[in-house]
């Protein structure tokens, strides 16, 4: 399964994986993707809800402009303006910013590509290879909707590959320059603060291996707090503030995958630390697993799916996630798909197994089953 295969790939990673060549040229790219979903036990009646999601279906829906021009052998300069939107109904999404996926200009050379604006943390890059299901409304987002969601404002990136290995580290003066919401459930945090410099920073390593039959990453975030900021664990308890510049919120995580003809199987770890400067709130911690595999029946229909789960021992909240997908390929560009997942809580627990854009909490220790059929198309 090359990952240039799917455009998503491409298009989020083409600084990561896939090969660029050198052109002085703009290109118009885009993703399209929505359907009607069902999620059972969405309030404390236990009603089903149908809907169309406002997030994410097989992939978020988004359109950008990207540009290479070439300045002298093995030089060039790069940008990418990436807007996401709500085929619901029409509405821009990450706040309501017009490029609020991804705004960037780099340099490209023999030593590496350095970029400067809005991007993506090595958290979400580095998770391509192992999370078969990717940005799905049934994905890793489910559990800890920050991982298909990790971008940073005002950020520094720099990536380097050698021999099958990507090195990448990214470093944020302030992660949320204009207040809408960088991502769900951290509040806003706005940087960078004069006399503070580690107020709303966000820093970002990651190292990853890819080859032909196996791959593995491992990478480490973390976000320090400031004004307005904020930390949900997604399980129903509260988020907590994180304003104090001494308070962060961290996740690691190491992944892998094996490969052979047309089937892969994938598995990892993710585990969080949230540490507060204050004796009147506890830290809390969590440790999210997750097993994944794919395989391509025909060239036209592919099956893929992923089984997870979450502790987090500070809250007393653990959940169980089985997620299965079908993708039928009509063209190279356009496919019909069919999800269908289940998730378990334990008794204090109150995960939601969608993540279509938040309204389907369940009542604690409730499972939920969430089914999409839907239709994606690019260009």
């Amino acid at each position: 399964m090359n990952p240039c295969a799917r455009p998503v790939i491409c298009f989020t990673l083409s600084l990561l994986t896939c090969s660029v060549h050198a052109q002085s040229s703009v290109s118009l790219y885009g993703i399209v993707d929505t359907g009607v979903e069902y999620v059972s036990h969405t309030n404390a009646a236990g009603s089903g809800l149908f809907r169309m999601p406002s997030v994410s279906g097989e992939l978020p829906s988004r359109w950008g402009l990207r540009g290479e021009e070439a300045l002298a052998t093995g030089y060039s300069v790069l940008f990418d303006l990436e807007n996401g939107f709500n085929p619901r109904g029409g509405d821009i999404g990450q706040g309501g910013r017009l490029f609020g996926r991804q705004a960037f200009v780099g340099l490209r050379s023999p030593a590496g590509t350095v970029a400067f604006g809005r991007q993506y943390t090595m958290t979400f890059l580095s998770l391509a290879g192992a999370a078969v299901l990717g940005p799905d409304i049934y994905g890793l987002g489910a559990l800890d909707a920050y991982i298909p969601s990790g971008r940073a404002d005002n950020a520094v990136t720099y990536m380097v590959g050698l021999y099958g290995f990507t090195f990448g580290a990214g470093y944020s003066f302030g992660r949320d320059s204009t207040g809408t919401g960088n991502s769900p459930g951290q509040g806003t945090c706005v940087g960078s603060v004069p006399g503070n410099p580690v107020e709303c920073r966000d820093m970002s390593a990651m190292l990853v291996y890819d080859s032909a039959v196996f791959g593995f990453a491992t990478s480490y975030e973390e976000q320090r707090g400031g004004a307005n900021a904020a930390a949900n664990f997604f399980d129903g308890v509260p988020p907590v503030s994180l304003t104090n510049s001494s308070s962060k919120d961290s996740r690691a995580h190491v992944s892998g995958y094996v490969k052979w003809n047309d089937a892969k199987l994938s598995a990892g770890w993710i585990n969080r630390q949230v540490v507060i400067d204050s004796t009147a709130i506890p830290s809390a911690r969590s440790n999210l697993f997750f097993i994944g595999g794919a395989y391509s029946l025909t060239p036209a229909l592919l099956i893929d799916g992923q089984l997870y789960r979450i502790v987090n021992p500070t809250h007393d909240t653990r959940a169980s996630m089985a997620a299965l997908r079908a993708t039928y390929f009509l063209s190279s560009r356009t496919a019909v798909y069919a999800h269908v997942a289940y998730l378990a809580n334990s008794t204090n627990g109150r995960y939601s197994v969608s993540g279509g854009g938040g309204g389907t909490t369940p009542n604690g220790g409730m499972g939920q089953t969430g089914v999409m059929l839907g239709v994606r198309t690019s260009f």
